[in-house]
This record gives structure tokens, sequence and C-alpha cells, in this order.
């Protein structure tokens, strides 16, 4: 189910938690929405789920307006907040029947949704125990069953790992994943691991507005256009020669040594040019013996610092 947000805003006061924004979320794609906190990444999302009315704009499910159809919307959303608010005093089992009765799930059709949610998050062990007794991993997965319960097409996460140990955190995003194959999926985070393990696309938001799309792979692209190589060249006598040699390739830009080792080299490309070839042939011109020479990928925390700093 396609989901296009267009040209929205979210005002309060004189102050736009949300500026103007417009991006759309496909079918079978797990999209991250990452930025600092206050960005609108909540904000956002709370659009979107119909819980909240955009100062201007509009939100198309399928092509229809949450404006006008915000109650079947609703229907085909599924919503974990990041406060993931339960009832810690219901057994696992009853606050997942609760959660169906209130998505107007039949009794005839209850149990079975039920049995399904406690496979499909893997509360088998836990099912009959309080809420209040589960660590938060398990409490994580509770609220993922009571937002897919009733089966909707839009899955919406905020800060789905918050809170939890490595271990929980790699349970979580494999569950998410596997989640994210039949349905839309928006998943909001200020962690940058988490969108690289976890989602097809990326979202940057800063301020209220949108200043990246794509992606991982292509964003770090479009952030470094010049090609970077590391190169390690054993066997080659002094370091300012060699620096010099590399130096005076036609298409090497500059040539720095890479901090704490003898005989590494980082290798700033002119715009548009790739170097490999003719490094590889002044290195066998020059009898060096080059042990490594790889493409230097900028990493996605950079990137992120660049398009979110003040």
């Amino acid at each position: 189910m396609n989901i296009v947000v267009e040209n929205l805003t979210k005002k309060y006061g004189m102050q736009k938690a949300v500026d103007d924004i417009s991006f759309h979320a496909n079918t079978g794609e797990i999209l991250g929405f990452l930025g600092p906190n206050g960005a609108g990444k909540t904000t956002t999302m709370k659009i979107i789920s119909c819980f909240m009315v955009p100062t201007s704009g509009d939100v198309k499910v399928n092509g229809r307006s949450i404006l006008s159809n915000n109650e079947e919307i609703k229907k085909k959303i599924g919503y974990l907040p990041e406060n993931n608010p339960l009832y810690y005093d219901m057994p696992v089992m009853e606050y997942l029947a609760f959660a169906g009765e209130l998505q107007g799930i039949g009794k005839d059709k209850l149990h079975g949704k039920i049995t399904a949610m406690i496979h499909t998050c893997g509360l088998n062990e836990e099912k009959h125990k309080k809420i209040g007794e589960l660590s938060k991993g398990f409490r994580q997965r509770v609220g993922l069953a009571q937002a897919l319960i009733h089966d909707p097409e839009i899955l919406i996460l905020d800060e789905p790992t918050s809170g939890l140990d490595p271990n929980q955190i790699t349970e979580i995003r494999k569950l998410i994943r596997q989640i994210g194959k039949e349905k839309t999926v928006i998943l909001s985070t200020h962690i940058l691991p988490e969108v690289e393990a976890t989602c097809d696309r990326i979202l940057i938001i800063n301020n209220g507005k949108i200043v990246a799309d794509g992606t991982p792979g292509t964003l770090r692209k479009q952030s470094h256009s010049n090609e970077v190589l590391q190169v390690q060249i054993a066997d080659a006598g002094n370091m300012d020669e060699v620096i010099s040699t590399l130096q005076a390739i036609e298409t090497i830009q500059m040539v720095d040594p890479l901090p704490g080792s003898a005989d590494t080299f980082i290798l700033q490309c002119k715009p548009g040019a790739t170097s490999r070839r003719a490094v590889f042939n002044l290195c066998v011109q020059k009898k060096w013996v080059l042990t490594e020479m790889k493409p230097v990928e900028t990493k996605l925390e950079d990137i992120f610092r660049e398009l979110t700093k003040d």
C-alpha cells in the first residue's frame, strides 16, 4: 500500500515542526526516517497515522486522503509509538485480545489472530506472563504484536529499538525486516546503525525539512562525488618521494598519508576521474609492491552530521 506525503506542514504557534515536506513510501519497502531529536519525525508519523491533523498539505494512502478518509485509513495502519504504552498488569494474551477487540476483530477470528501474533513476534514462552514481568525487549515485541494484530497493510514504528540491549536490538531488527517483506513500513530513529541494518531507503529530516532521500549507497555517492582510494605500497623507499610521485598522476587531486601508517595513503581523485589503473601502472613501473587498493566510502555518520548541523 503506497503512501504519498504532499507539502505537509504542521505548526505549533509560530514554530514549524514540519515544514512543507513531500515524500512517498511503497509496499514492501522499509523506509527509515532519520533525524536528530526534535527534527519532526514523530509529528510526521502522527499525521500519517491520522492521530494528528496537519496545518496544511495532505497524506494519501492508496490515493485516499487522510483529511476525508481518516477512519478508513486508520484501519489499515499499525502504530507503535516511541513510549509503547502497555497495561503492565495484564497478561500478554489478555492484552492482545483487548487490542484485537479494539481493532474490531470478531470473536470467531480473535484466537487465531492472537496465536499468529504470538508466533510471529516470538512470544510463546512469555504469553502467560504479565507484561510488567517481561524484559523491555519482550515488551517491545508485545507492542509490535498489538500493532500487527489486525493485519494492517502499513506499519509505523517510532524508535522501535530505543533502550534495548544489543541482543534485543538484533532480534527486533530481524523481526521488522521479516514483516517489511509484505507491508509498507516507516521506521523513525536517530540511531545511524538502525537504518543501515534495517531499512531499504533513508529519509533524513532536519528542522522540519527533508534534506536527503535515497538508499545508503546513493547518499554516500551524492555526498562524495570524487573517487577516494586507500592505497598501501610496500618496499617503496622514501615516503615523501612516494607522495610526490603519486601526486604527479594527472587524475590525482591530493595525496595524504594515512595517520599512524608508514606505507598507506589516501588518494583524492579529481572530479569525474578514476585513478586505479594509473596507480597500478605506476607501481609496476616503479617496482613498488601494491598490497592494497580499495575505495573509501563516506560513512553515513559523516553524511548525517553534515546534513543536520546548524
